[in-house]
Order: structure tokens, then sequence, then C-alpha cells
């Protein structure tokens, strides 16, 4: 049942994602994406990761999703149609993504995982002291880099839809 339940999703994840490359219209082409998040928050919870899995929804099917729209609506572009992409960029972008997907399965195929020999399991407390740690192997400075990142984004979507104003 597991391995059906991982088909359905799998499949969605890929339709939607190839919807949301391939779409012309760009809000649609956001609520396509919305929809290959929450499938990937699905395999989270399927395998378990249930934190992971509400991360997922909660930042990503949420907040970045919502941030998408808000600039898309913000900036009045709601029915713009995008360019047609050249079948020369295609062919070009198709290769990128082959090498790429050939380069992470090699990766992955050649690497030496070990398992564990012990069953610990971890608590939501561990995860959020590792993440917010200022010690070695702590995560603090990039979730501080990345907050910067989108509060200068956001500043960038509010000038660009402001606009030019004309002095006349």
């Amino acid at each position: 049942m597991e391995r059906i339940v991982f088909y359905i999703l799998a499949l969605i994840i890929i339709i939607f994602a190839v919807a949301s490359v391939s779409s012309r219209k760009i809000l649609r082409a956001v609520i396509y994406l919305l929809f290959v998040l929450i499938g990937i928050s699905g395999i989270y919870f399927m395998i378990d990761y249930s934190f992971l899995g509400a991360i997922q929804l909660a930042v990503y099917g949420g907040g970045v999703i919502v941030l998408f729209i808000f600039s898309v609506l913000l900036v009045h572009h709601v029915e713009l149609e995008l360019e047609v992409t050249p079948l020369r960029k295609k062919l070009i972008a198709g290769a990128v993504v082959l090498t790429g997907l050939g380069i992470s399965l090699w990766a992955i195929l050649t690497f030496p995982f070990q398992t564990a020999g012990t069953d610990r399991t971890i608590e939501v407390s561990d995860i959020g002291h590792r993440l917010l740690s200022v010690d070695a192997g702590g995560f603090i400075l990039p979730f501080e880099v990345i907050s910067v990142l989108l509060f200068a984004v956001m500043i960038g979507a509010i000038v660009i839809a402001k606009g030019k104003k004309l002095n006349k």
C-alpha cells in the first residue's frame, strides 16, 4: 500500500512540476508549485518525518507560496503570459538537467553510506537547538542571512510595484 501511495505522490509531483515550469500564466505556475510542495510534504509524512513534513507545509506551502502570490498580485501581472522558450534553449536546459541528474545519481550510488548502530530518537527540541546553535555546526548564521535576503526581496518587490513616477 505504501508503494502505491508513494507512486501516486511521485506522479503528482512530476506532473505539477512539469506544469509549473511549462505554464505560460505566472499565477498558475505558482499554484502548480504549491501542489509540488504539498506532494513533497506528503512524502515526508509517509516516511514518518512528521516535523519536516509540517515545516514543508507551513514554511514553503504556506509562507513562500503566499509571498509569491502576493508579489505577483502586487506588481499587477496576474494575467502575464510568459514568452515561449525557443527549442534551442529547451534542449540546452534539458542537457544541463540530465547532466545534473547523472552527477547526483553517481554521487548517491558511490557514496559509502554507513548505517547507525543505535536506534536514537531525535526530539524536536534537539532539532531546534541544533538549528539555532552558535557552536560549530550550528545554522544560526545562514538562518539570519536568509531572513535578510527575504527582507531585501520584499523591499525590491515594493519598489518594482511602485514603478516610476512621472514628473510633469
